[in-house]
This record gives structure tokens, C-alpha cells and sequence, in this order.
């Protein structure tokens, strides 16, 4: 007599491989739209076992919520990157500087802390101040993994636009900043006299993007402005916004803003990138 299949060995076959989504098991209870699962990481189409997700995606979920979580609270290795940046400032040195919150808990707790310097860091700053046409910093944000990992390839990018651009930019010193805010850049680049600022941060993780870095260009920064004077480009990362095409979207509006001495939400992004980065972002994807 043969012994019955147990819900086990069912489970088993259904879970041996977590990446798959393969809901064919008589156990999991397939989705009609898992054929849409190939164009996003959003959570569809994950199927279900009764009333309960697959235990596969469940640890699945489990496993990018604990990413998430390391994004925001693994310190950035300031002294690193900015060894890595050293030769895309003007000055072949990179300030690291440090917000007014003194831990991660702090900055979490106060965000008006970290959208102002700390007095050692405008002493940093002082001896730097010049009449710059653009200043660049990096902001750890809320996912330190996103600048340590795309700002690199980013920078490199923007630097190469920059060079060839006919209109010449005169740089102000990189900058790195720890426990940052946005707003944070707009007294970076008041204190150093760049009439324009591009600040580099990692965004608040989602539970498929731990590592997406944003990008914030202000037009004659200075404390006490809000987002309408800011504009913003985000989701930079290989499964996003390449940081390449980002740079060029960055490139674009850094020009329009030049030219007419504004940006917020007077200033439009016009640039033709967007086409080619949903195109990027959709062969990424569909990678098999």
C-alpha cells in the first residue's frame, strides 16, 4: 500500500527554490498576474498557501525588511569614500563633515538636527569658502549602502558632462556629509559660495530597494529653504535610475537652472533620458 504525500514533502518541492516563484505545487494556489512579476520587485502575484503567503516568500519579505532595516542603521564609512572620491575633486581632497546629531538614534528622532552643521564642521568649511559655480556633496541619508554604492559610479558620470560642457563649471570642494539631512547641502554650499548645489543622498530603503540614492539640486541654496526650490531625481541604482543616464538627467537640469537662475518647481526636467532609462530599467529586469 502506498503511503500518501505528506504536507511536508509538498512544502519541500514548493520551497526548494526561493527565488523562482514557481507556484505550481497543488499546495500554493497560483496568481493569474505572476506574468507581471518580470517588469517589477513590487510584491504581486506571490500566491498563496489557504490563507497565508508561501513560506518561501514570507522569508523572502523577512530577509528585505532585515536589508532595509541594516540600510538605515549601518554607519557610513565616511573615510573610505571619501579616499575613493579624492580624484573627482577639483581640489584632490574630499571635507567629510557631520550634522548637528551626534548618533543615529538622534538623527532619527530630530531631523532638524541633521538638516544643520555642527560648529566643527562650519570651522571645516570656513577656510574653503570661494565663488564657486556648483557644489557636489554626499549625504549618507537614510541608507548609507546607497551613496557607498552609487555615488562613486554617479560622480564619475556627472564629472565627464562637466568637462565637456562648453560653459566651463569652477567646482567647489567635494563633500561628505555623516547624520544628513536634504536641506543640509543648502548650508554646505552657502557656507563654500556655490551659487548652485547637487546633494547626493540615500533615500528612505523600500523592501526591494535598499541601496537607491537621490539627487537635489538647489539653485541659490541657502538655509531655510523648503522642497519647491529643490529639484529632485531619485531611485538611482543599477535596478533603477542607472546612475550613467541619472547623471545626465542631473547634467540637464544643472544647465536649464544655470541658464535661467531658478529651479524648484519652476524649473522642468526637459531632458531626453527617460526613454532610455525605463528601457535600462525594463532589460535589467527581464534579465533571465
Amino acid at each position: 500500500m502506498s503511503k500518501m504525500p505528506t504536507l511536508a514533502s509538498n512544502r519541500s518541492k514548493t520551497d526548494s527554490n526561493p527565488q523562482s516563484g514557481d507556484t505550481s505545487d497543488s499546495v500554493v494556489s497560483p496568481n493569474d498576474w505572476s506574468v507581471l512579476r518580470q517588469f517589477t520587485d513590487a510584491r504581486i502575484a506571490l500566491g498563496s498557501t489557504g490563507i497565508s503567503l508561501p513560506t518561501h516568500q514570507m522569508l523572502a519579505f523577512q530577509r528585505d525588511h532585515a536589508l532595509a532595516r541594516d540600510a538605515v542603521h549601518t554607519p557610513l564609512d565616511a573615510a573610505s569614500l571619501a579616499e575613493n572620491l579624492k580624484s573627482l575633486s577639483p581640489t584632490g581632497e574630499v571635507t567629510c563633515l557631520h550634522s548637528r546629531a551626534s548618533t543615529r538614534e538622534e538623527y532619527l528622532k530630530r531631523p532638524d538636527f541633521g538638516r544643520r552643521l555642527s560648529d566643527e564642521s562650519l570651522k571645516k568649511l570656513k577656510p574653503l569658502k570661494g565663488e564657486f559655480d556648483l557644489a557636489l556633496t554626499v549625504v549618507d541619508g537614510l541608507s548609507s549602502l546607497a551613496v557607498a554604492t552609487q555615488a562613486e559610479p554617479f560622480l564619475h558620470a556627472l564629472r565627464a558632462l562637466l568637462d565637456e560642457d562648453a560653459q566651463s563649471w569652477n567646482l567647489a570642494p567635494l563633500t561628505i556629509c555623516e547624520q544628513g539631512r536634504v536641506a543640509v547641502g543648502d548650508e554646505i554650499a552657502e557656507k563654500l559660495g556655490a551659487r548652485m548645489v547637487l546633494v547626493l543622498i540615500g533615500e528612505r530603503p523600500g523592501l526591494s530597494s535598499p541601496d537607491s540614492m537621490g539627487l537635489y539640486l538647489t539653485h541659490a541654496p541657502k538655509v531655510g529653504l523648503t522642497d519647491e526650490s529643490r529639484n529632485c531625481i531619485s531611485n538611482v541604482r543599477g535596478a533603477g535610475l542607472p546612475p550613467k543616464i541619472a547623471a545626465k538627467k542631473a547634467f540637464a537640469l544643472m544647465q536649464e537652472a544655470r541658464r535661467l537662475s531658478l529651479s524648484g518647481v519652476d524649473l522642468k526636467d526637459r531632458s531626453s533620458g527617460e526613454t532610455d532609462a525605463l528601457t535600462s530599467t525594463q532589460t535589467f529586469l527581464t534579465k533571465p
